[in-house]
């Protein structure tokens, strides 16, 4: 299922893809919850804050999006044209990003392949969504594309063990880690984080939307592909990361915990490369969708 993040007239609320059209969700669990309880509830108008308060329910939505078919509610609940997609979850509490994690990757940076996860944190407050632009500050040097699979944590983890790890996502998006390099590789010189050279004002395309975690029987292998201006730049599939989805959720919650609406970018493979004014990088993952994103000086 389809699941993202809209704004309208009347305000923000969930959308969910019934093939022909999106559906105002908003509405639909209302109307749901008024037929099925003799009250609408409270109204789930943002995905990332039902994500945080861990009620987010994958059987629900799915009983949700039957009970409007069964009473052909679509062109009712359709979403008006007017009706803007955003960033699924627009300010993730944590987005925790995997760097090396793809050997080809490792290698074009001149970079030995990793024994353990290497991590490092974005801010959440980088988060754009689809057809925002991604603003590029001046005068420090080359900026990066990279296409990652991210994996949304759907209820609390700490200490999880890989065969249990897919019990906590939630489902999955596409992830643009825009980097600084040239600052990126200064620091590392330095021997400091890779922090702000992630972290900048739109330096993180999130969506289009989130696919929920039942449409991907594990193992997850997906193809990733990253264009610049209708050119290929990257492309691979998710079965060559180096360290795979279970492996990264043991490895990151053995020292934190990760909270629903939490981020996982698995990491970008082979391929990076830079970005400039007027540029259009389109992110595409197998199952998911595209990821469109026009570049901009600030």
């Amino acid at each position: 299922m389809r699941v993202a993040q809209f704004t309208q007239s009347t305000g923000e609320c969930i959308g969910v893809d019934m093939e022909n059209a999106w559906v105002d969700f908003t509405k639909a669990l209302a109307l749901y919850a008024l037929v099925k309880y003799g009250s609408a509830g409270e109204m789930r108008r943002n995905l990332g804050e039902w994500l945080r308060q861990g009620t987010f329910d994958i059987d629900l939505a799915t009983s949700v999006v039957t009970f409007v078919r069964e009473r052909q509610l679509e062109n009712m609940l359709s979403l008006g044209k007017k009706a803007v997609m955003k960033a699924p979850i627009s300010r993730p509490p944590k987005i925790v990003a995997l760097g090396l994690n793809y050997a080809l990757h490792a290698a074009e940076g001149e970079f030995k392949v990793p024994e353990e996860p290497i991590t490092f944190l974005k801010a959440g407050s980088s988060v754009i969504g689809p057809g925002e632009p991604i603003r590029l500050p001046r005068k420090l040097g080359r900026m990066d594309h990279e296409v990652e699979l991210a994996v949304v944590i759907g209820k609390r983890a700490s200490e999880v063990k890989k065969k249990d790890a897919f019990r906590y996502i939630a489902g999955y998006t596409i992830l643009n880690d825009v980097s600084a390099r040239e600052l990126q590789t200064k620091d590392l010189e330095k021997r400091h984080p890779w922090f702000r050279s992630k972290s900048f004002d739109t330096f993180t395309p999130l969506g289009p939307w989130m696919v929920t975690a039942n449409e991907f029987p594990p193992p997850i292998h997906l193809d990733l592909q990253c264009t610049v201006n209708g050119l290929i730049r990257q492309q691979a599939n998710t079965r060559d990361m180096v360290f795979d989805i279970p492996t990264q959720i043991e490895f990151i919650t053995k020292y934190i915990a990760l909270d629903p609406g939490d981020i996982i970018s698995t990491g970008t493979p082979e391929g990076i490369g830079p970005i400039k004014h007027g540029d259009m990088v389109v992110c595409h993952i197998e199952k998911i969708g595209e990821l469109k994103n026009p570049v901009r000086h600030r």
